[in-house]
């Protein structure tokens, strides 16, 4: 594994018109109201967050593609088209899940012609091991929390405010990786510490 790259998360999660409901608070006795269209529409959200591994003084980096329908092998490369993009060249070591569009033959035979991405695969049945997953469960708790939005795009519109509080928020993305017990940057053996 190249130890001067970006270790990037990715997972991707579903969204719906369908209101998230959450606790919410209002004055004592009227209970909140929401009405909302019984409209099933959904949008497939894929996050990824990326740390570099030699350099954390270089902050993590948020990428984020929203789009109707759901993800397949296509709508994946697609959106690591954009990520190569995003990185600008720079290796990229991509770490995922076991879904099938992410293992499939024609997602291997892509990859297998980028000289800037390596696929390294999570264990299985560990979403707790992704801070991708902590990014969208805070998406759905605060900014689509109660959302009756009539249209994907006021989905899209509250995807994107969420994303711009967490990207204003420097160290939210490094709590979310804190937070999966995960750690890029071993701590220095005593005899080796920079301080010396």
């Amino acid at each position: 594994m190249n130890t001067r790259a970006w270790i990037v998360f990715l997972d991707e999660s579903g969204v719906s018109l369908l209101p998230q409901i959450r606790r919410t608070y209002s004055p004592r006795g009227q209970t909140p109201l929401q009405r909302h269209r019984l409209n099933w529409k959904r949008a497939s959200m894929a996050g990824a967050l990326g740390y570099h591994s030699t350099a954390p003084d270089r902050g993590a980096r948020l990428c984020f593609h929203l789009k109707p329908g759901s993800y397949d092998t296509a709508g994946l490369i697609e959106v690591l088209e954009q990520m190569k993009v995003f990185y600008r060249g720079e290796r990229v070591v991509l770490v995922w899940d076991g879904l099938s569009a992410h293992w499939s033959r024609a997602m291997r035979a892509w990859v297998a012609e980028q000289d800037w991405l390596t696929l390294e695969r999570l264990s299985a049945y560990a979403p707790e091991l992704n801070p991708v997953e902590l990014l969208s469960s805070s998406l759905k708790k605060r900014e689509l929390a109660n959302l009756a939005g009539g249209h994907l795009a006021d989905v899209a519109d509250a995807t994107e405010q969420g994303i711009h509080r967490i990207n204003a928020n420097p160290q939210l993305p490094w709590s979310f990786l804190a937070h999966t017990g995960l750690s890029l940057h071993p701590p220095h053996p005593p005899n080796l510490r920079k301080d010396q």
